[in-house]
């Protein structure tokens, strides 16, 4: 399944640098419309504002995990459905447990290059997104 390339993505990363790097590399990857906040509760709030295609969010951040936010936009009905991408520099085979219970549709492992991020996202796509 080919994914649109004009869908909305949000990226959730507490570290700036990191988000401004994940939003290069997807638009590196020629996804159009990518927006970026820094923490779950922002997710949530942007969620209910802008019907995201995908979010694609870090494992570790405060005040909310992003297991944390996964759990949150999977039991929220409006927002079950988004394709969830999960970011990780440390990836813990009791995460990936967790995660997939909770619905993740994929992860990544960071440092990630644009061609992974757009192979991980056509790979979800295929799986279960729409």
């Amino acid at each position: 399944m080919s994914v649109d390339h004009s869908v909305p993505i949000l990226v959730v990363e507490d570290f700036s640098t990191v988000s401004r790097i994940i939003c290069g590399l997807l638009k590196k990857a020629g996804f159009e419309n990518v927006e970026a906040v820094q923490d779950g509760p922002s997710a949530l709030a942007k969620m209910r504002e802008t019907n995201y295609g995908i979010v694609i969010s870090d494992w570790n951040m405060v005040p909310m995990t992003g297991y944390e936010l996964l759990n949150a936009i999977r039991s929220d009905e409006a927002l079950a459905k988004t394709c969830f991408i999960m970011t990780t520099a440390e990836m813990s085979m009791d995460n990936v447990i967790a995660a997939k219970r909770a619905g993740v549709d994929s992860f990544i492992i960071k440092p990630f290059s644009a061609e992974a991020m757009k192979a991980k996202i056509e790979e979800a796509f295929a799986a279960k997104c729409h």
